[in-house]
């Protein structure tokens, strides 16, 4: 009875393992809808954009808006391919992080309110892809500058049998 449970265990992980890919692909392709139409629009209304920058007391919102806008285009392009994923994550998580705390200020009660806004939740996500990078399903991934999970789980497993045996 035990055998046959972890049988079904083991195999339903080695299922898991192989769509591992999956997660991150979801995240990129979620974020990417969310960014690059938004960088875009913003692209082509910067006076619009200005002035709701001003109204936030964002410092030089000329300038910040030029640079949110295109952040959030061009790192939404990136993000659908999956090139420079772990990289262009992080500006977009702070841009994230602006927006909570000036547009969605007076919005804010408590924590409760701040995980429950989108902004959080894109702010998760891309946190998520800066840690855990963009998946096998990645431009990344196809020209190598991230490698494959079973790599660097290997290792440390050699390492934890060297260590474990002194």
């Amino acid at each position: 009875m035990m055998a046959s449970v972890r049988s079904t265990l083991d195999r339903l992980s080695s299922a898991a393992d192989r769509a591992s890919w999956l997660g991150p692909l979801l995240a990129r392709l979620t974020l990417a809808a969310v960014f690059a139409p938004t960088g875009w629009g913003k692209l082509h209304n910067l006076e619009k954009i200005t002035a709701f920058f001003t109204e936030l007391h964002i410092p030089a919102p000329q300038v910040n808006a030029v640079v949110v806008s295109s952040i959030e285009f061009f790192g939404g392009l990136l993000l659908l391919v999956g090139f420079g994923t772990r990289l262009v994550s992080l500006p977009l998580a702070f841009t994230m992080v602006v927006a909570i705390f000036t547009a969605k200020r007076a919005e804010i009660d408590g924590i409760t309110t701040v995980l429950g806004f989108t902004e959080f939740t894109y702010l998760a996500m891309l946190l998520w892809l800066a840690l855990v990078g963009p998946g096998s399903a990645s431009l990344d991934r196809l020209i190598g500058w991230t490698r494959r999970r079973g790599t660097s789980e290997s290792a440390l497993r050699s390492k934890a049998t060297v260590v474990g045996s002194r």
